[in-house]
């Protein structure tokens, strides 16, 4: 309040008290809002001599979730769609929505070429209308940075995941249609996508951005300068595993945080996950949930051979290094987002830091109700029946009282043992 008051007498002071008021109060109320946020408190100084040191090489910052609303500085003009391939219940949609986005607005749409490969896409006569206006790349060999304004996805939860491994820096806002089994991270229907996509394309819609981690794998050969190769460089949505593997013996990884040995994994792995990943392979592995939007790294082992060894969460601005133990018996794999698999051999280090190109996801309401949605919808997350309410269970009651009341007068009347 103290602060309160200062902010008062100074904003008084001008000749429009009044006005400068309800803006005192409005700072005032967006600071403690701010502080209640996020804890401790962002102010730098503490105290007549007390700050914190300015870090040039900070990660993230935390914001308040409500101002992460998609804005447009200019109208976007090129669209991604990715769809599901090979799965012949999103053709319909796919010809629908990109016969729309050509035609009616006008705009340039890219699509995998192995799409286009899809034969049965000849049976759809609307989709020879604007086959030959699309806008064909490959994964594998076609750079897309800074040639899209817009994704849309068409799928499952696999398509998000996808969407982010073509782009390895930023990536364009994304919105995902849920035409897959899950959903988990796909909050639009499909039934009046026109509507959908305009409300985006006007702005009119809330972010939530799923932070990534960049995984660096360097070869012992490679730190040696023996190797001037570039390291591999990943960036993930979901999680990177290192597990043994097919060998049959026990992983032993040596995990790092910030330089410091933190602990040896023995067991069967290691999932290090994003926010995001963790209602993926975290959670099966008995991690806790996390919403997207709170800035961390989980660390959960795969049954590890200590009934001590419980999953924990990090801050997203540390780094990660993970390794083969000097005396492991074997060497570790490294899967990224489930996808590409790699050999951590004895010397080698897979460095795994929080990214700072996040996946703009587009909610279909907003933050908490979309994250809250998907856990009640796709994991029935505290699912179980409901108590009866007390009237119901007054008739119960009530016998229940009767019946001991008549057992207490038969107990009185019984004659005495002689």
């Amino acid at each position: 309040m103290a602060l309160f008051k200062k902010m008062l007498r100074r904003q008084y002071s001008h000749e429009s008290g009044k006005t400068e008021l309800v803006r005192a109060q409005e700072e005032y109320l967006d600071r403690r809002r701010t502080r209640s946020l996020n804890a401790p408190s962002p102010i730098q100084q503490f105290g007549p001599c007390g700050r914190i040191m300015k870090n040039s090489a900070m990660v993230m910052q935390i914001q308040d979730p409500a101002s992460q609303r998609l804005t447009w500085y200019k109208p976007p003009l090129t669209v991604l769609v990715i769809k599901k391939v090979h799965d012949a219940q999103i053709l319909a949609p796919f010809v629908q929505l990109v016969h729309w986005l050509v035609h009616d607005k006008s705009m340039v749409v890219f699509v995998e070429a192995a799409v286009l490969d899809d034969t049965l896409l000849a049976e759809y006569g609307d989709f020879t209308s604007v086959k030959e206006r699309l806008m064909t790349f490959r994964a594998s060999t076609d750079d897309l940075t800074d040639k899209i304004d817009f994704i849309i996805c068409l799928g499952g939860d696999g398509t998000l995941l996808h969407a982010s491994s073509l782009f390895q820096q930023s990536v364009p806002p994304v919105m995902a249609f849920h035409l897959g089994s899950l959903g988990f991270l796909t909050p639009f229907e499909f039934n009046n996508f026109q509507e959908q996509v305009m409300n985006v394309l006007e702005g009119h819609a809330a972010l939530t951005l799923r932070s990534r981690l960049q995984c660096v794998v360097l070869r012992k050969s490679q730190d040696d300068n023996k190797d001037k190769k570039k390291p591999t460089t990943i960036l993930v949505l979901n999680e990177v595993v290192v597990d043994r593997g097919p060998s049959p013996y026990l992983s032993n990884i040596d995990l790092f945080l910030d330089g410091k040995h933190i602990t040896s994994v023995q067991g069967d792995g290691l999932i290090v996950s994003t926010p995001t990943g963790s209602t993926a392979y975290a959670v099966a592995a008995g991690a806790s949930m996390i919403h997207p939007s709170v800035p961390a790294i989980m660390v959960t082992p795969i049954c590890p051979h200590s009934l001590s060894f419980r999953p924990i969460v990090v801050p997203a601005g540390v780094e990660l290094k993970i390794m083969p133990s000097p005396e492991a018996r074997n060497s570790a794999s490294v899967s990224f987002d489930g996808r590409s698999q790699l050999t951590l051999r004895p010397g080698d280090s897979l460095y795994v830091t929080t990214s700072v190109y996040p996946v703009p996801s587009i909610c279909a309401q907003d933050q908490i109700s979309d994250w809250f949605d998907s856990l009640a919808e796709c994991l029935h997350w505290n699912v179980r029946k409901k108590q009866k309410q007390m009237d119901e269970l007054s008739d119960l009651t009530h016998s229940s009282s009767d019946n001991l009341e008549e057992l207490d007068n038969n107990h009185d009347e019984r004659p005495s043992d002689t």
